[in-house]
C-alpha cells in the first residue's frame, strides 16, 4: 500500500481517538494501519470482494461536500448540539455522550479569556446534560481551566492537583468515579507531562477543543485517559452562547477574537492559543443582544435596580442619523423603545438630542419633534450642535445650519420635550412611591430631595415621620433612607408630594 494512502486510512479510523498531540497522531498512524480490524477499516481488496468498490467519480459525487467541513456560525446552538449527539464516534453510543445529570465543578485560573473559556465549556456541557455545582465534595467531574503565562500560574495548578488527589482516592465506591480534567493553556503546553506525571488527571482539553468535552468525558468513563489539544485555525466558538458561571456576577465580557499573531519574545500565548482569528461580527452582535435582554429582565425583576434607561437618539431623522454615523434608523430606534417598555412596564426613559447638525433640514427637525412626541421621554438633554475639531464631521461635513436657526430649533425641541415630559410625569400624581433620600432641596432648606424608582427627582417636606421598622418611633429622614411619598404634583423635571413614613427597600413592596 502507498505510504500516504496508509496514513490517510489510519487517520480515518483514529479520528475519534483521544489525542495528546499532533506528533503523537503522526507517529501512531504507520503502526495503526497494520493492526486495525478489517471490520472497522476494510481494505480495498475486501471491498472488491464484496462488490462495493466504486469508481472515483461516483464516490466523489456521494461523498461529503466542502460545506460539510465548514462550521457555519449562523447555525443555532441547539442544532449543533443535537448533531453532535446524533453522530457519535463509532466506539461510543449517544447515551454515553450524555452527562446523565452528573455534577461538574469548575475552577478558573488566569486571565479574562479563561473566564470566557469557562463559560463556553459550561455551555457545551450543560447542553449535554451535565449539572453545575459549587460544592467540591458533591462533584462528579472537576475541571480546572488553567493558565501558562507564568511559571507561578502553572505551579498553582500542580499544587491544586495534589490537593485533589486525596479527594479522588477517598471517593466512596458507592458513587461514580470522580473525573478530573485540565483545560486551557496548560493542557496545551504540558500535555504529555500532565498525563504521565499526574495519573489522577483523566482528560485534557486545549483552548480549541471544548466542543469535544462530552466525548472526552465519555472516554474517561471507561478508565482511559483522554486528550484533545489540537489547535485550530478557525475555531472561535461563534455559535456558542457563553453561560455565566457566577450567579452573582456584576459584569459580563464578550470575546471578539482568539489566539495571537504578535509573537512577543517573552509570551507563550501564540503557542498555547494558536493563530489569531476573529469572530464573525454577526455572532458578536447576537451575544451582545442576548446580554442586553438579560439586563432588561434583571431590571424588571429586581427592586434594588432603578427602572430607568438612557437611550440617546440624537435625531429623529434617519437621514441625519446616517450622516451622524449612528448605525440605526428612526424605525429601529422606535422598535427598541417599544421593546424596552414591554420588558419593563413603567420604565423611565431619558435621551440626548442635537439641534442643527450638519445638513439638517427643516423636515429633519420636524421628524425629531415628532419623535419627542411619540416616545414621551421623562428626562432629556438637548443641545445645539457645535463643530468639534478632529471629528469626522469637521473634516468631511459642512456646518451649514445658521446659529440662529440652531437656537430656534433647540427652543422648539425643549418646549415639546417639557410638554411631553410633564404629561408622562403627571401619571404619577396620586401614587405612593418609594424614594431614596439624597439630601436637602437646593431651592428650599425646609424640603428634602430624593429619587424614585424611575430616577426622577422627588421633593417633599423635611418633617418628622413614622419609622415603620420601629413601631412608635418618629424620625427625620436622612440621606440614604428610603421613604414613602404620595405624589401630589408633577412638572417636566420634578415630582412633589407628602412624605408618609420611613421604610426599607424590602418593606416597601406592601405599600407601592
Amino acid at each position: 500500500m502507498h505510504p500516504l494512502r496508509r496514513v490517510l486510512r489510519a487517520h480515518r479510523c483514529l479520528r475519534w481517538r483521544p489525542l495528546a498531540s499532533v506528533s503523537w497522531l503522526l507517529l501512531r498512524t504507520g503502526r495503526a494501519s497494520c493492526n486495525l480490524s478489517s471490520t472497522t477499516c476494510p481494505s480495498p481488496e475486501r471491498q472488491q470482494e464484496h462488490g462495493v468498490q466504486k469508481d472515483f467519480s461516483s464516490r466523489l459525487a456521494t461523498g461529503p461536500t466542502f460545506q460539510h467541513f465548514l462550521r457555519n456560525a449562523s447555525v443555532p446552538q441547539e442544532n449543533l448540539s443535537s448533531l453532535d449527539v446524533e453522530d457519535p464516534p463509532p466506539y461510543l453510543t449517544v447515551d454515553q455522550l450524555l452527562g446523565r445529570q452528573r455534577k461538574v465543578y469548575l475552577e478558573t485560573y488566569g486571565c479574562q479569556m479563561n473566564v470566557n473559556d469557562t463559560e463556553i465549556a459550561w455551555s457545551i456541557l450543560q447542553k449535554s446534560g451535565y449539572l453545575r455545582t459549587n460544592n467540591l465534595q458533591e462533584a462528579d467531574v472537576i475541571l480546572l481551566v488553567t493558565c501558562s503565562i507564568r511559571e507561578k500560574a502553572e505551579q498553582t495548578i500542580w499544587n491544586r492537583l495534589h490537593q485533589l488527589r486525596a479527594l479522588k482516592t477517598k471517593r466512596p465506591r458507592s458513587r461514580v468515579p470522580l473525573r478530573i480534567g485540565i483545560l486551557g493553556c496548560m493542557a496545551e503546553r504540558l500535555k504529555e507531562e500532565i498525563l504521565n506525571r499526574e495519573k489522577i488527571v483523566d482528560i485534557l482539553a486545549g483552548p480549541d477543543a471544548y466542543r469535544d468535552l462530552p466525548r472526552l468525558l465519555a472516554v474517561a468513563e471507561s478508565g482511559q485517559q483522554a486528550a484533545n489539544v489540537l489547535l485550530s485555525l478557525d475555531e472561535t466558538y461563534a455559535d456558542i452562547m457563553p453561560v455565566q458561571t457566577s450567579p452573582s456576577a456584576t459584569s459580563a465580557f464578550v470575546s471578539i477574537m482568539r489566539g495571537c499573531d504578535n509573537m512577543c519574545s517573552y509570551c507563550i500565548v501564540p503557542f498555547t492559543r494558536g493563530r489569531e482569528r476573529s469572530r464573525p461580527v454577526a455572532s458578536i452582535v447576537e451575544e451582545v443582544r442576548k446580554l442586553s435582554e438579560q439586563v432588561l429582565q434583571l431590571i424588571h425583576e429586581r427592586d434594588n435596580i432603578c427602572k430607568q434607561i438612557h437611550v440617546p437618539a440624537q435625531s429623529g431623522s434617519s437621514r441625519v442619523l446616517e450622516a451622524m454615523r449612528r448605525g440605526y434608523s428612526r424605525e429601529a430606534y422606535v422598535e427598541l423603545i417599544h421593546h424596552i417598555r414591554e420588558s419593563i412596564p413603567g420604565v423611565s426613559l431619558s435621551s440626548d438630542f442635537i439641534a442643527g447638525f450638519c445638513g439638517e433640514t427643516e423636515e429633519d427637525h420636524l421628524q425629531t419633534v415628532s419623535l419627542l412626541r411619540e416616545v414621551q421621554y421623562n428626562m432629556g438633554f438637548l443641545f445645539a450642535y457645535s463643530m468639534r475639531q478632529k471629528t469626522r464631521a469637521y473634516h468631511r461635513l459642512k456646518d451649514d445650519v445658521p446659529e440662529e436657526v440652531k437656537l430656534r430649533r433647540l427652543e422648539e425641541l425643549i418646549t415639546v420635550f417639557r410638554k411631553e415630559a410633564t404629561k408622562a410625569n403627571k401619571t404619577s400624581v396620586g401614587c405612593t412611591q418609594l424614594v431614596l433620600v439624597e439630601g436637602h432641596s437646593k431651592r428650599s432648606s425646609t424640603d428634602l430631595c430624593g429619587r424614585n424608582d424611575g430616577n426622577l427627582k422627588v421633593i417633599f417636606p423635611d418633617v418628622e415621620i413614622e419609622d415603620v421598622t420601629n413601631s412608635g418611633l418618629r424620625v427625620r429622614a436622612q440621606p440614604g433612607d428610603y421613604v414613602l411619598v404620595k405624589i401630589t404634583s408633577a412638572s417636566s423635571q420634578t415630582l412633589k408630594g407628602h412624605v408618609l413614613c420611613r421604610t426599607t427597600l424590602k418593606g416597601s413592596s406592601a405599600y407601592c
